[in-house]
């Protein structure tokens, strides 16, 4: 329980159909480097007030789990580490896999406790022995996509009370029963970033200033402070006045040089295909390749038409898009559905 109104509406649900619930707050780490000194915004003391005030409304325990440490390391250090290698990590993938559900349903599992629910958007439904894994019936909150990395022996403890309510019910179930978390309003952010998103690495990473260069001329037109600071497709924190807008399409960290274009839809910041590693097939068996499905290349990006296959040369998963797509992005991870389904996915390369 985050002290939002999806996870107090899940354990009011729960309470609701009869079970024995204990809500859980999870304390992650803060940024004690950011010049405002401000908390986590998913763990801070106002959070964890509002679970308690909620917890007791309900009739339940709650209990408060440290795993700043484990955040830590699996979590933001991996952020940091995919920003220097040159790729866009996800964070929030990482940590329900590693963090806010798994290492959270180990502990729940040794202490006894049946399973673990959480207020995401998704649907969980067991078939042929199988937990499957679909969207949302709100579209618009549909969190499946940061849970394709679950395995079946995971997933038969995963209970998501809210994937057949659109959000405006959650709040009125919410306002129906008196939580105070009703009108809160939540957070879209990274959990643990304070301010500015390249502050952050600023804070964290040795950035070397280098130049930035048109793709289309090769002319030098400013001076870029930090390869990491910028992803494909990018155009906020260029800044080059006067003769832009540019938009990043390469960087080369050999020569430490951004490579940008004048057009939001230049050609060279299109993708008909490319390669995924570090697949995640949520079956006990990985489908049948080729397969034609859809695949969603980041987080609120439409589904996309495509072919899979293996690679010949470097074995990995090749997804051929069904048009050119822009801004497909290194690090970033690749999911797929047939329809409403979570087939997998893995991170692109």
């Amino acid at each position: 329980m985050s002290g939002g109104v999806d996870s107090s509406v899940a354990a009011q649900l729960l309470k609701n159909q009869g079970h024995e619930v204990a809500g859980v707050f999870l304390n992650f780490w803060k940024d004690d480097k950011a010049e405002d000194k401000a908390e986590n915004k998913c763990c801070s003391l106002e959070s964890f007030m509002d679970a308690k005030a909620v917890a007791n409304l309900i009739g339940i325990p709650i209990f408060s789990l440290n795993f700043a440490k484990e955040f830590k390391e699996a979590v933001v250090d991996y952020f940091l580490a995919e920003y220097a290698a040159g790729r866009t990590p996800n964070p929030c993938v990482v940590c329900n896999k590693k963090i806010k559900l798994g290492l959270l349903l180990k502990h729940a599992r040794a202490l006894g406790y049946d399973g673990v629910a959480s207020g995401h958007y998704l649907k969980r439904l067991d078939k042929d022995g199988e937990a499957r894994v679909y969207r949302a019936k709100d579209a618009g909150k549909d969190q499946s996509y940061f849970l394709y990395t679950f395995t079946q022996s995971e997933l038969k403890y995963l209970y998501f009370p809210l994937g057949a309510y659109l959000k405006p019910q959650v709040r009125q179930i919410a306002a129906q029963y008196g939580l105070p978390t009703a009108s809160k309003i939540e957070s879209q952010d990274i959990c643990f970033l304070s301010g500015a998103h390249n502050n952050f690495l600023k804070r964290y990473l040795k950035l070397q200033p280098g130049l930035i260069k048109t793709q289309e001329e090769g002319k030098v037109i400013g001076e870029h402070q930090g390869l990491p600071l910028y992803t494909i497709g990018q155009r906020r924190g260029i800044e080059i006045g006067g003769t832009g807008p540019y938009y990043v399409v390469d960087r080369d960290y050999k020569n430490n040089i951004l490579w940008v274009v004048k057009n939001w839809n230049d050609d060279l910041l299109y993708r008909r295909d490319f390669l995924v590693e570090q697949l995640s097939w949520l079956d006990k068996k990985a489908p049948l390749l080729p397969l034609r499905c859809q695949v969603v290349i980041r987080y609120g990006h439409p589904p996309l038409n495509c072919l899979l296959e293996k690679d010949k040369l470097k074995g990995f998963l090749k997804v051929t898009l069904s048009r050119k797509t822009r801004a497909v992005t290194s690090g970033q991870s690749a999911v797929f559905y047939q329809g409403r389904r979570v087939l997998g996915g893995g991170i692109i390369q």
